[in-house]
């Protein structure tokens, strides 16, 4: 038997075995859906906003600064995700303080005998706690942020993801500040402005439950469609008459109709005949054969 199949053919192969596509692509389907949802954690971005734009009075100079701010923005987001920024926000995310009133520190005076003598007593600075505290390793720091910008602009997004909304909104918030106070000492320039701070997300970003389950229902109609054509494919039985005809060159010498059986197994010849009660069995066997 050939193993092709002609157009019409096809539409008979998916015909036939459509409800077990049906029901293949509804099962992956499902499954992909409840590996979404239950099965993969999900994940939660927040993502603060920098722009790099030097303040100056010149005006003649203006375009040439902000085109020399454009081509900051490359050495700034390499900057930004150096070691040295991220230790200091990963401390600050274990600390979140605030200084209400900074250290004073002790002042001393001399007496009538000349002697040092205390004026002023010494005292420590007061802070005030300005949010919750994460454990973040500066690995897990440098992998859970990244930044992104657009050509010839002088802002650019810095982007933090994790499985907690706010863990996310403090790294991208803490990370963006200290680079903005660390750049001022390192560069010897006053030209980063935060424009926006990150704000905690209640929508996940991953996983992507409606791209994962359409992924497992194509899936699952690639599967019921090649068990359908490979089962077409690899039966060899005869289905028509055509095959015997034209395949095989047989000559068609008719059709035998279905016989249903009634009663009992056996099937037996009864002769209508008055004296057949007298017919000997090998009578009634000839008269079978005749």
């Amino acid at each position: 038997m050939e193993s092709t199949l002609d157009l019409r053919q096809m539409v008979g192969v998916l015909r036939k075995h459509i409800w077990f596509i049906i029901i293949s692509t509804l099962v992956f389907a499902v499954a992909a859906f409840g590996v979404a949802t239950i099965g993969m954690t999900p994940k939660y971005s927040s993502t603060t906003q920098i722009l790099v734009n030097r303040k100056t009075t010149n005006q003649g100079f203006e375009a040439q600064n902000q085109q020399a701010d454009v081509q900051m923005v490359s050495t700034y987001k390499d900057i930004i995700t150096n070691p040295v920024i991220l230790k200091q926000a990963q401390h600050k995310l274990a600390h979140p303080e605030e200084i209400i009133h900074p250290a004073v520190k002790a002042k001393y005076g001399k007496n009538a005998a000349g002697k040092r003598k205390l004026i002023r007593a010494p005292k420590p600075a007061v802070m005030k706690t300005t949010g919750r505290s994460y454990n973040v390793s500066v690995g897990e720091l440098k992998q859970a942020v990244s930044v992104t910008s657009q050509q010839n602009s002088q802002v650019f997004a810095l982007t933090a993801e994790s499985t907690d909304p706010d863990l996310s909104a403090a790294m991208a918030n803490q990370v963006a500040s200290v680079f903005k106070t660390k750049i001022k000492s390192m560069m010897s320039v006053n030209n980063v402005t935060i424009v926006s701070n990150a704000t905690p997300s209640d929508q996940p970003t991953s996983p992507k439950t409606k791209l994962i389950t359409l992924a497992g229902a194509v899936v699952g109609i690639l599967i019921g469609l090649g068990y359908a054509f490979i089962k077409e494919l690899t039966d060899t039985t005869v289905k028509d008459d055509d095959f015997l005809t034209d395949e095989l060159g047989l000559i068609n010498l008719g059709h035998v109709a279905t016989i249903k059986k009634h009663g009992t197994n056996d099937f037996r010849l009864k002769n209508n005949h008055p004296d057949n009660t007298n017919t000997t069995p090998t009578d009634q066997h000839k008269r079978v054969r005749v």
